[in-house]
């Protein structure tokens, strides 16, 4: 090998290097926008199925959904509108959480999905592959550290143990929020509770006014 043709192959080898470190990032899905304190909303970038699931897991491995609906499947997620029409209380004790956001181009059952992020739970990193979904299915992941104060919710539906929400606005579908999946017994294996039936509500929720009581 000639000192010139050394010299070029040296050349492509850095020129192929710095293309690689300049890859660009993947444009994010979603957007999380912190409303101050521990409250917070997730929105949908353009672009994305027109269908998604919420759920969280903190630092403590407390795993939330926070999409529920009667059926207990996906909701109608628009870009640029909060995912719920809503906005969330994060508990502070927790710690940071880090939120899944999984957009799909048809309604899938969130009880499968909350299964398997369960089972998952102790991977560093997640993608949209590592799960067993319908159809195509995209997620985001984001993080949130939650500060002590900010202003309450009003109108908040508040679970006994769970996430507090602001009531939506205009989604017929909507149930109660924040369903918590809690660490099974010992030689048990957890099953997230089944979904709230036509015309019930939540056994495990109360109203801010008479959570006050």
């Amino acid at each position: 090998m000639t000192r010139w043709t050394g010299a070029v192959a040296v050349a492509a080898l850095m020129s192929a290097g710095c293309q690689q470190q300049q890859k660009p990032a993947v444009a994010a899905r979603a957007e999380l926008k912190a409303m101050g304190g521990s409250t917070v909303e997730f929105l949908p970038k353009e672009g994305q199925h027109p269908y998604c699931l919420l759920y969280t897991v903190s630092e403590k491995g407390v795993i939330r959904q926070l999409t529920m609906t009667r059926e207990n499947r996906s909701i109608k997620c628009d870009a640029g509108k909060p995912i719920y029409n809503s906005s969330f209380r994060v508990p502070v004790e927790e710690g940071k959480i880090r939120a899944y956001i999984f957009f799909s181009d048809q309604r899938i059952n969130a009880g499968s999905v909350a299964q398997q992020l369960y089972d998952l739970r102790d991977k560093p990193r997640l993608t949209a592959m590592d799960f067993r979904l319908p159809g195509s299915v995209s997620m985001e992941m984001l993080e949130f550290v939650p500060q002590a104060g900010g202003e309450p919710v009003t109108g908040a539906v508040v679970g006994s143990k769970d996430i507090a929400v602001e009531a939506p606005a205009d989604e017929a579908e909507v149930e109660e929020p924040g369903m918590q999946l809690t660490a099974p017994t010992e030689g048990t294996k957890p099953t997230p509770p089944p979904a709230v039936p036509p015309g019930g509500g939540g056994s495990g929720a109360e109203t801010a006014s008479d959570a006050a009581h």
